[in-house]
């Protein structure tokens, strides 16, 4: 998947009264961290905002054009009025690529176990996991393929394929997944 670029202006001014001249002008106020938790007021264009943040999870990056300057980023958080639908602000996370972090992933499930199609109950053990690895290696989501697992298997952590630039911090033999036969 390609990242997004947002682009973005510094702003100066702060405040309600700002924060509501910048959303008439069809934009979003907004700040970006730096790793040292320096933060910048800035604003973003709400169309390619709005278009990036509806197709990306926690753990994609985005690249912030910061007039001229660009950085990777998450989005870490965004103030959203469920009522008219938009975003009221948001807040972005820039990184470096050169520290690691760590995320928790929910797991998600593709195909059915062998086991399940002869009979058995899949049992779902540990939803999540914990990784490491740099920012521009993390994966987007953590997805098992399940059809192999027959009935008395076991899928565990540690049979888990998310590439050598991510280390599994979640305990090797945690069981993910297993088939259980029929009572």
């Amino acid at each position: 998947m390609d990242q997004f670029v947002i682009e973005a202006k510094v702003r100066s001014e702060t405040g309600k009264k700002a924060a509501k001249a910048i959303r008439a002008e069809g934009r979003i106020p907004a700040v970006v961290y730096d790793e040292a938790g320096k933060a910048t007021s800035i604003t973003v264009d709400s169309v390619q905002f709005n278009k990036a943040w509806r197709s990306i999870t926690s753990t994609s990056l985005v690249t912030l054009d910061v007039e001229g300057k660009k950085y990777d980023a998450f989005i870490r958080d965004t103030e959203y009025n469920i009522i008219k639908d938009e975003v009221l602000h948001a807040d972005f996370f820039a990184v470096t690529n050169t520290k690691p972090v760590v995320r928790t992933y929910k797991i998600q499930y593709q195909g059915t176990p062998a086991g399940v199609l002869k009979g058995g109950f899949m049992v779902k053990h540990v939803p999540e996991v914990k990784v490491k690895a740099l920012p521009k290696d993390l994966p987007v989501r953590v997805v098992i393929d399940v059809s192999g697992v027959n009935i008395g298997d076991v899928f565990r952590v540690k049979d888990m394929n998310l590439g050598d630039n991510v280390t599994v911090l979640t305990n090797a033999e945690d069981s993910l997944v297993s088939v259980a036969p029929a009572r």
